[in-house]
């Protein structure tokens, strides 16, 4: 993993270029007369099945050979890798399996089972993930692609980070959340090899910090369960991203939910755009303070959009 390198990550871009698209990048006056910089938001909300993790498993299972393919790949994951390797899967036309918590979201579940894949629900712990994948893998001997501890799935990742340095090549400073740290990982090798000068931040929430402690700590920290709004970034750091974010990030912050739920309303109600309480963590750090920006130029990846619209974190429930 350590030894990832913008040639994996061009040639992933080409491996994904006919099933992925090349998401638009927005700008908001408001938002930069606020904060005094021009922000350049990656629109990743917008990719196919919604965020990113389309990049990563498109990359992964086009990677395989047909012999494997054909046993098919198996992931766990809380909802967006989920549904992004479940496309990935159909689009090739080999079997998929999914592990997901009992807690993920609804709207999540629904596209994993949209694109056909098979889904079992274990208990929403990380451990209880890991398990259940393993004793599918032992039935099918299928191919595990791992949600974010996985070069396949991280080249294809900084897959975004690529395209927007493409489109804006004199940014000072590169945002991404980070819950597993493919996101991170794969932007910050992308962004060091194209660009001397920009800075790469990791933002994740509060409540699941076990990437800020790692990182700024001599040990690696896992967090078993999370109960951030954030659900995409409950996972624990991998331990192979882990030594790439030392390698190349320049910081990792926290955010609180308070934050994030103003940096995703902000979004919703200024920018007309939906994104997931996880992808507005890189706003969540600028506007409430945790990296100044003044007079940069900044890009923030919105990692995804995929909204429980029936659920949403501001709406309290009618009253009887």
């Amino acid at each position: 993993m350590t030894s990832l390198t913008l040639a994996d990550i061009r040639a992933a871009a080409e491996r994904i270029r006919p099933y992925v698209h090349r998401t638009p990048v927005l700008t908001s006056t408001q938002l930069d007369s606020q904060l005094g910089a021009r922000v350049f938001c990656k629109c990743e909300n917008l990719q196919a099945t919604g965020s990113f993790k389309a990049r990563g498993a498109h990359n992964a299972v086009y990677s395989l050979s047909d012999a494997d393919a054909a046993r098919g790949v198996v992931t766990h994951s809380s909802g967006n890798h989920a549904g992004a390797l479940a496309r990935a899967a159909q689009r090739r036309g080999i079997p998929c399996t999914v592990i997901m918590p009992a807690n993920a979201s609804a709207v999540k579940k629904a596209a994993v089972a949209a694109y056909g894949a098979a889904i079992i629900e274990c208990e929403p712990t990380l451990s209880a993930r890991e398990a259940a994948a393993s004793r599918v893998l032992a039935t099918t001997h299928g191919t595990l692609v791992h949600p974010y501890d996985d070069c396949r799935v991280v080249a294809g990742q900084g897959t975004a980070a690529l395209e927007l340095l493409e489109d804006y090549p004199d940014l000072d400073m590169l945002l991404t959340p980070v819950g597993g740290g493919g996101l991170l990982a794969g932007s910050a090798v992308a962004a060091k090899a194209v660009s001397g000068k920009v800075r790469v931040v990791g933002v994740e929430p509060e409540l699941a910090d076990d990437t800020f402690r790692s990182y700024h700590g001599a040990t690696r920290v896992v967090i078993n369960s999370s109960t951030t709004i954030a659900d995409g970034l409950r996972g624990s750091i991998g331990e192979r991203n882990l030594e790439l974010l030392r390698k190349y990030v320049d910081d990792i912050v926290t955010v609180s939910e308070a934050e994030i739920l103003a940096a995703t309303r902000f979004l919703w109600e200024r920018m007309k755009i939906v994104v997931e309480p996880s992808g507005a963590v890189p706003l969540a750090a600028l506007m409430s303070g945790k990296v100044r920006v003044s007079g940069l130029q900044v890009g923030l990846i919105l990692s995804g959009g995929n909204v429980d619209l029936d659920a949403l974190p501001w709406v309290r429930p009618a009253s009887r």
